[in-house]
Order: C-alpha cells, then sequence, then structure tokens
C-alpha cells in the first residue's frame, strides 16, 4: 500500500479533508491522491501554482514573504499550505516547493532542496520539513511527492 492510500485511509476515517498546494512536483501528489477509489470523499482539491504570481494570486503567499525568503522556502511553503486549506475550505493542507533541477540550485539552495509544509486546522502552527533529494528531475518531483504524502501520514496517527 502506497502512502496515497494509507493518507487516505486516514483521512476517511477521521472525517477530515485535504487541498494540496503544489509547485515543483506540478501535480503530482494530487494525481497520485485522486488515483485512490473513493478520494472525493476527502480530497477537496489542489492549485499547481508553479510561478511567483500564481503563488501570490491563488494561495495568498505576500509579496514581502517571496521577496524575504524566496519561492522555495519553509516560509513560503507554509503559506502555501495555509492559502490552499483556507481557498479549498479543507481541513488540512500539503504544500511542496523546491528546486526540481536539473538548472536553477544556487548554492544555498542546490537543486534537490524541497520544502513540504502542512497546515491543519486543529494546530495554531503550519508544520515545515526540509528535504535535500538527489536524482534527475524526474526522480526529485517524484521523490518530493512520497515524502510528502509520508509525513502527511505520520501527522495523521
Amino acid at each position: 500500500m502506497g502512502p496515497e492510500t494509507a493518507v487516505g485511509r486516514k483521512l476517511a476515517e477521521s472525517g477530515r479533508t485535504l487541498a494540496v498546494a503544489e509547485s515543483c512536483t506540478g501535480g503530482l501528489v494530487g494525481h497520485m491522491i485522486t488515483n485512490v477509489p473513493g478520494s472525493s470523499a476527502y480530497f477537496k482539491g489542489g492549485v499547481v501554482a508553479y510561478g511567483n504570481e500564481a503563488k501570490k494570486r491563488l494561495l495568498g503567499v505576500s509579496a514581502a514573504t517571496l521577496d524575504r525568503h524566496g519561492a522555495v522556502s519553509a516560509q513560503t511553503a507554509s503559506k502555501m499550505a495555509e492559502g490552499a486549506r483556507k481557498k479549498l475550505g479543507a481541513d488540512m493542507a500539503l504544500a511542496i516547493t523546491g528546486i526540481a533541477g536539473p538548472g536553477g540550485g544556487t548554492p544555498d539552495k542546490p537543486v534537490g532542496t524541497v520544502f513540504v509544509a502542512i497546515a491543519d486546522c486543529r494546530k495554531v502552527r503550519t508544520k515545515t520539513k526540509k528535504l535535500s533529494l538527489k536524482g534527475t528531475r524526474k526522480a526529485i518531483k517524484k521523490a518530493a511527492a512520497l515524502s510528502a504524502l509520508n509525513l502527511l501520514e505520520k501527522a495523521l496517527a
């Protein structure tokens, strides 16, 4: 059983709903979640906010957050998750932003740097985690999606 199935089972059992906000994974997490039969019972939807304008307009990430911390940061991931949860009316939201490569990395944020955030209406603070992934663009995207779902599964435990 993959993490998307385990997440779905836990969401369904608890009666909670989920939204996603994705950047570097380009909709892969939403795709994985909707591969599970019955996911419409708990999955509200997702936003692929690849560019900064989409992050601002669709998810409410402030220009100040993006300017101060960058699109690939714990702060931006947190705001993306909070925005998706509120805009889609979900109990929880999962957000991912990162650098899948092969270009775009910097010494401070090399290719494979990914931030995942989980916003939960039951918690005051949004939980964030930094990942350092290796591999091709496709491998990084897949590892980011799987890691994010694994983190969500643990948060639901």
